[in-house]
């Protein structure tokens, strides 16, 4: 990592209060309507500039503030105001938080940019980034197409909010992340404006907003099939609409990089470019695993520059798609870089990438997964961590059915893109589960898992619709995995893997113990097969990645020894299975500031392996302000729960916030939702 300090331009930043339009009334010291909190960092220059915004619920004065400090003074250095807003509701932002990228979210974010495109110090030309939630805002404020706004570069983001989120996964509830992000929304959404930036009205904005927040889970679990509720912000349902130039982003480990490939293919060529690396689910420069990281700053300069000043400096001369595709590695639940080589691609679906077809072979067989299985899927938002990758899969393996295709002799199997399957089923109840591993085998018989998809077989005629399964029909089905850039050296087997359970993803649904009776003759797998190399491969490369000075925020130690990452407990007598997580967000810090933050979040997940209905999901946050020199501590608690019978799921969340030792709120919600598909 290079730390760069000598940049083009002196820099300097200032917080501000940016107006919303409308709005109702908040103890904000204006007595005006809702203003969001917004930190800018400018170039030092009496020349007015382009602006870029990162806009988010998560806390821009401590929690993303080591992450803004890294990007936003860099831009600023390289002639950008830089400019990073918390969403309404959230940090010291005004009015109440609301659900994910709902309506009013993004007309703020349109307010935003038609603010910054005002100001004497812009030339009227905006950009907006992030990655996740600022990803996903950027492109779905594209699809509103402010005029202001030119460009975006959207990382590890998605079009499609239904079917590649943290909420369902192939028409199925996904259990580890409807779960888990619906309780760190909750604790997030409860955390207390900082009274240094809110000013003397903090306590006031706090209640008020502790009065509006609803645990999302309810509205989630409300809506199980791909109705409007999720079409909303999907800019799948019209990629037309987006108007600015878009960079897409994304990491073979990280669940979102599909949105790439569907973005390359249908945006205009003439402003659209994607890049997918080796990376999780952070920026390409940050340097955590897996790698090799990139000199991301300096790309996304070039974007910038191209679509915001005007510069020839030949950024759209880049292929269409830029990707990894990672040489074959033993598995391992992190690395620090994985083996593999650059590739480009001037249009996608590519000429270069051949479907192939392998066929299944052998009798009719059937499939009844322990409920367990999944155990070692590892995390679905893999964030960089010791423990976030899959494990060895062969005991994941011997409770599927799989089937394998030895790698000749001569060149390896390279593919690119996303493999599909088709399967021929039968099944005697009237709901269940598919999911398709695809693994890399090595000779002394690891099995590394290289990608993954599922399908609800009751979202199979579409996600939109629930169609209980006939018993004791034969239908095929086909889905495809996720996409992912790998190659299978010879002497190696390429392992499908079939099993109809996969817990904590797919939560489970009642009588799918049973599983279903698959046809091998009437089934196949089909890979995306990249053909010799491509003149454009040669010429992909990167420049070292740098950074701006970090923040200097302090990990202190403490004398409870860490617990571990990731732990599954086995109650052999029950024959239940619980899988602990600590999600390592970022633990207990010392900003420059003097605010002390602790933050401490455990998940348990836990299934009977013969009983579907046995699912337990359950979270719990403990979160602590503190300003020891000020005399400000404020304390958030949350606990999260989640189970479900034959009609419905069952929720119970609970938030406790305290200033000092007095309890300024206390509520606990119960609620029972009818599972109508998912």
């Amino acid at each position: 990592m290079i730390i760069r300090t000598d940049f083009p331009y002196a820099t300097t930043h200032e917080d501000v209060r940016i107006p919303m339009p409308g709005g109702t009334a908040q103890a904000e010291g204006s007595g005006g309507g809702v203003q969001l909190y917004a930190r800018i960092w400018r170039p030092v220059t009496d020349e007015p500039v382009p602006a870029l915004l990162e806009y988010l619920p998560y806390r821009l004065t401590d929690w993303t503030a080591p992450r803004d400090r890294q990007r936003h003074p860099w831009y600023a250095g390289h002639g950008y105001a830089s400019v990073r807003v918390d969403v309404r509701g959230h940090g010291c932002s005004g009015g109440r938080p609301g659900d994910e990228y709902d309506a009013r979210e993004l007309a703020d974010g349109v307010a935003v940019v038609e603010w910054l495109a005002a100001q004497p110090w812009c030339t009227g030309a905006v950009g907006m980034f992030g990655i996740s939630w600022g990803g996903f805002n950027s492109l779905q404020i594209a699809a509103l197409a402010p005029r202001a706004l030119k460009a975006v570069v959207t990382v590890c983001s998605t079009d499609d909010r239904y079917d590649n989120d943290v909420h369902y996964m192939g028409g199925s509830v996904l259990a580890v992340d409807m779960h888990a992000w619906a309780a760190t929304m909750l604790a997030f959404a409860s955390r207390p404006p900082d009274p240094r930036y809110a000013g003397d009205g903090w306590r006031q904005m706090w209640l008020d907003r502790l009065e509006g927040v609803e645990p999302l889970i309810h509205t989630w679990l409300s809506h199980q099939t791909r109705d409007a509720y999720w079409r909303h912000g999907s800019v799948c349902e019209d990629y037309g609409a987006i108007g600015a130039a878009v960079l897409a982003v994304g990491g073979w480990h990280d669940p979102y990089r599909d949105t790439v490939l569907r973005l390359v293919s249908a945006l205009p060529a003439s402003r659209v470019r994607g890049l997918i690396g080796p990376w999780s689910h952070q920026y390409p420069d940050r340097g955590l695993p897996p790698g090799p990281a990139i000199g991301f700053l300096q790309e996304t300069l070039r974007w910038w520059d191209h679509w915001l000043k005007g510069a020839d400096n030949g950024v759209m001369d880049e292929p269409l798609l830029r990707a990894w595709i990672s040489g074959s590695h033993p598995p391992a639940t992190t690395y620090e870089e994985l083996p593999g080589r650059w590739v480009g691609e001037k249009a996608w679906p590519s000429p270069s990438v051949v479907p192939v077809s392998y066929g299944l072979q052998g009798a009719p067989v059937t499939v009844a997964s322990p409920q367990h299985t999944g155990l070692d899927a590892g995390r679905f938002f893999p964030f960089g961590n010791d423990a976030d990758l899959p494990p060895d899969q062969r005991e994941e393996d011997a409770k599927s059915a799989c089937f394998e295709f030895p790698v000749p002799d001569g060149e390896p199997v390279e593919i690119l893109g996303r493999p599909s399957v088709t399967l021929r089923l039968r099944m005697d109840v009237p709901y269940g589960q598919v999911v398709a591993r695809l693994c890399d085998v090595a000779p002394d018989g690891a099995s590394t898992l290289v990608t993954r998809g599922a399908l609800n077989l009751s979202a199979r005629h579409g996600r939109d619709r629930a169609v209980p399964w006939r018993a004791g029909a034969y239908e095929d089905v086909t889905f495809e995995l996720n996409g992912i850039g790998h190659s299978f050296p010879p002497g190696h087997r390429i392992r499908l893997a079939l099993s109809s359970a996969y817990w904590p993803w797919i939560w489970p649904r009642a009588g799918s113990e049973a599983g279903w009776t698959l046809d091998p003759a009437g089934s196949t797998l089909e890979l995306p097969v990249r053909g010799s190399a491509s003149p454009l491969d040669a010429g992909i490369a990167f420049e070292p990645p740098e950074q701006a000075e970090p923040l200097g925020v302090v990990h202190p130690e403490t004398l409870d020894a860490p617990r571990p990452e990731r732990v599954v407990v086995r109650d052999v007598a029950r024959g239940v299975w619980r899988l602990e997580v600590d999600p390592r967000y970022g633990g207990t810090r010392v900003y420059p500031d003097g605010l002390e933050y602790e933050e401490d979040a455990a998940e348990v997940y836990e299934i009977q392996q013969s009983d579907p209905l046995s699912a337990r999901t359950r979270s719990e946050w403990r979160i602590r302000l503190h300003r020891p020199e000020e005399g400000w501590d404020a304390r958030v608690e949350t606990r999260s729960e989640i189970s479900c019978d034959e009609g419905g799921f069952l929720t119970v969340n609970e938030v406790v916030c305290r200033e000092g030792d007095e309890v300024l709120f206390h509520r606990t919600w119960q609620r029972r939702l009818p599972r109508a598909a998912g």
